[in-house]
């Protein structure tokens, strides 16, 4: 090389510039596109508590039919839920939780705990206990893989744009 030339540079990978580009590479963001809407979380939250049935989540959530039912082709649509015969009437369609939606348990009992605490009123319609025990639960927390508590303070978030690019290829 000769001494009066720079070195050749690698480019870094830009960060998102944009709010479609930003959607696209952030998973809090993407997520919010599958659940992130207020009747789809209850509809999840019906779910979870027993509900299968459209009538039910309709009569439950006090949901118009055309909002009810657009919310529950999106998730049908996108993997949280799965549209069934019934076990006891084939006639009847059922929604049932999918793995993927099974997965957002968490997401709503940490959902149902802030709400609690910060959120607060006088008649809480929603308690959440063990079943077996009758125990409260206790409040959520998050942990890394060694058992390590993890607050805001001693969490990392790193932005690895290259890493969007190559979960897109593999989904």
């Amino acid at each position: 090389m000769r001494p009066d030339r720079p070195a050749p540079t690698i480019p870094s990978p830009a960060l998102p510039t944009t709010a479609a580009e930003l959607s696209a590479s952030c998973p809090i963001a993407r997520a919010l596109e599958i659940v992130g809407e207020r009747w789809s979380l209850l509809i999840l939250r019906e779910a979870f508590l027993g509900q299968r049935r459209f009538n039910d989540f309709e009569r439950r959530l006090g949901i118009a039919r055309n909002i009810l039912s657009a919310r529950l082709r999106h998730l049908v649509e996108r993997g949280v839920l799965s549209r069934e015969p019934s076990r006891e009437d084939a006639r009847q369609i059922e929604y049932r939780l999918t793995p993927m939606g099974k997965s957002l348990f968490p997401l709503l009992v940490a959902m149902a705990d802030w709400g609690t605490r910060w959120a607060p009123c006088a008649d809480t319609a929603l308690r959440l206990q063990n079943a077996d025990s009758g125990a409260p639960l206790d409040a959520v927390r998050v942990f890394d893989r060694d058992g390590v508590e993890l607050t805001p303070r001693n969490l990392r978030l790193e932005w690895r744009p290259d890493a969007a690019q190559t979960t897109a290829a593999t989904d």
